[in-house]
């Protein structure tokens, strides 16, 4: 029998797409959500009702469970993404410190985002906690990047960052991850990027072509150090484990501007 994982965030879009690769290597997957699990789910994994703020059903799911991919990730505060990591670390090591993965992202130590600050301050707990732990860190995902553009296209002119990114595709950090997860801890390990840094109007560029639009593209340098963090590179990694899927090859599978991206479909 495989190991049983509990995946946290396991209907978000990486975390759905963390279970669909879990499943495929055999593994007994138990999905973590604050709500209750819809009919005709399938019922190929195991249910768990949790409040990752509160901790309400923390520990229950993490009952027997060898391994916990932690997915969850408030959209909003740093404090919030710190709540759920000790919710994490106070619930593993109360059902018997299974060994806990975390995802988070590459640069949270040299830009000065409140959000990545938050992912730093998780990343210390992880660590400092002396539960078995594996830190992943990767760069932005292509449904982030699409997202941006969609809004930003909008109007007639598209304004977009005058930096670069390195999206990647949630299904090549789901393999990752699945692949850590079956393994022993290993701490922090080499970040995982896209195959592709580039600046965003190229980006934007594809996006539009994809999309069937034609828009004036104009990049805008934003004042601050987080967006100066971001026009130095801090968002980009060189040595990396890296994806295979480009950002053309996604908007390739996603011809609607703001479709919902990933529906458990494998390349």
């Amino acid at each position: 029998m495989g190991q049983r994982i509990l995946v946290t965030g396991g209907t978000g879009v990486l975390g759905r797409a963390v279970v669909e690769r879990l499943l495929e290597t055999g593994c007994t997957v138990r999905v973590a959500s604050r709500r209750a699990r819809p009919a005709g789910d399938g019922g190929r994994y195991e249910w768990a009702v949790v409040d990752l703020l509160s901790g309400r059903g923390a520990e229950k799911a993490m009952a027997g469970v060898d391994v916990v991919v932690h997915c969850a990730s408030p959209l909003r505060g740093r404090t919030k993404e710190v709540r759920v990591a000790c919710t994490v670390v106070d619930a593993a090591k109360r059902a018997g410190s299974p060994h806990v993965l975390y995802v988070s992202i590459v640069g949270v130590d040299r830009i000065p985002f409140g959000y990545y600050k938050g992912k730093l301050a998780a990343e210390r707990l992880f660590t400092d906690s002396g539960l078995p732990h594996t830190i992943l860190r990767a760069t932005q995902f292509h449904d982030l990047v699409r997202t941006l553009f969609a809004a930003t296209a909008k109007a007639p002119v598209m304004l977009v960052p005058g930096f670069g990114f390195q999206p990647i595709d949630v299904r090549d950090v789901a393999d990752r991850l699945a692949e850590l997860a079956r393994g022993e801890p290993r701490g922090r390990v080499a970040d995982i990027g896209g195959p592709q840094a580039r600046q965003a109007k190229d980006l934007a560029r594809s996006y539009l072509t994809a999309t069937g639009r034609r828009r004036l593209v104009v990049p805008v340098r934003l004042p601050g150090a987080t967006f100066r963090a971001f026009r130095q590179g801090g968002n980009l990694t060189a040595e990396r484990v890296p994806g295979k899927i480009t950002f053309e090859e996604y908007l390739a599978e996603h011809a609607e501007p703001v479709a919902v991206s990933y529906r458990g479909h494998r390349r």
